[in-house]
């Protein structure tokens, strides 16, 4: 492992989190509650921010007549119902907030799945990478999601992994579908408290990750797809190097030794300035203009690197002053 990295004081001038919170509340207030010394009443005042200002405000205001976004739950991708919700969970809004209350309660109902438009929003559909994503929503928003959880413990694979070709065949798990997953069970039992079923599923799609390194196939060691070395946000579906940490951030009081080659992989990504860029956009439009695009410093993506790295001992806040160009 690295040494937390220090950077050189540069008086008068931005430091990297002050960069980072020159932005939007989506971002400020997890900068704040994750990086800085914010009292907890600062914290919750600029996340109450998310409904009224910047993006948040964007995206709740371009809710259909009917409840949904984009005029479709799945479709339109990245625009549409379950991606624009996505989002709104990313950003942290509020999820007791009578903004959040008043544009989730049309959703089940209006929100059909494309897959079969039987199926409400929050009965989940039949892929365990899409589930998992609405696992996370309506655990975060307050609805009965536990009919998709059922579903996904009884579609965990030997292995440990989930995989949305399981339909079709597929008996190995997938890392993109053990992710999506992964961040559902977690933020249910987040929300709804500890569930010894749902915890051990859990741990055991963990393992199957760790057991890979989080980058390695166990056939022959090589890594599975050299798109996971190219961070993005939003994400959708995709498995990237920097989401698969921050989730176990997010999962775990610290860091596993199978995830240095992970963390060394993120730590190579910051640029001279102590930001790291967008790799990748995975989308082709989104439903706000987030203020980023690939090749140029990414606040969502620095925000999750730096949180990342000081969970693993690698970063420390108060050494983020390195002046941004």
């Amino acid at each position: 492992m690295s040494e937390p990295v220090t950077y050189p004081m540069q008086n008068g001038h931005m430091t990297v989190i002050d960069w980072l919170l020159d932005s939007d509340p989506a971002i400020r207030w997890q900068v704040m509650r994750d990086l800085t010394d914010a009292s907890a009443e600062d914290v919750a005042a600029e996340r109450a921010r998310i409904a009224t200002e910047g993006w948040g405000a964007q995206l709740l205001a371009a809710q259909d007549p009917d409840g949904r976004w984009g005029g479709g739950t799945y479709f339109p991708e990245w625009i549409s119902t379950e991606a624009t919700l996505t989002l709104l969970y990313r950003f942290g809004l509020d999820p007791v907030g009578e903004e959040a209350r008043r544009a989730i309660a049309p959703v089940h109902e209006a929100a059909r799945w494309d897959y079969d438009p039987n199926l409400r929003f929050f009965e989940g559909e039949v892929e365990p990478c899409i589930n998992g994503r609405a696992v996370a929503i309506g655990a975060y928003f307050g609805q009965d999601v536990r009919g998709i959880v059922d579903r996904l413990l009884t579609e965990q694979m030997a292995d440990g992994g989930w995989n949305c070709e399981q339909e079709n065949g597929s008996t190995r798990g997938s890392f993109d579908s053990t992710l999506n997953v992964l961040e559902g069970l977690l933020e249910y039992e987040q929300s709804n408290g500890a569930n010894g079923d749902v915890a051990a599923a859990r741990v055991r799609g963990e393992e199957y990750l760790l057991e890979r390194d989080l980058l390695r196939r166990l056939s022959d060691g090589e890594i599975g797809q050299k798109r996971w070395l190219f961070i993005g946000f939003p994400n959708a579906w995709f498995y990237d190097v920097a989401r698969v940490v921050d989730y176990f951030r997010q999962a775990r009081p610290a860091a596993d030794d199978r995830m240095t080659e992970a963390l060394d992989i993120l730590e190579s990504k910051r640029d001279a300035d102590g930001r790291w860029p967008l790799d990748h956009a995975y989308h082709d439009r989104l439903p706000v203009d987030l203020g980023e695009s690939e090749g140029n410093p990414s606040r969502w993506i620095t925000l999750r690197a730096l949180r990342t790295l000081h969970w693993a001992g690698r970063w420390k806040p108060e050494a983020a002053t390195a002046e941004p160009s």
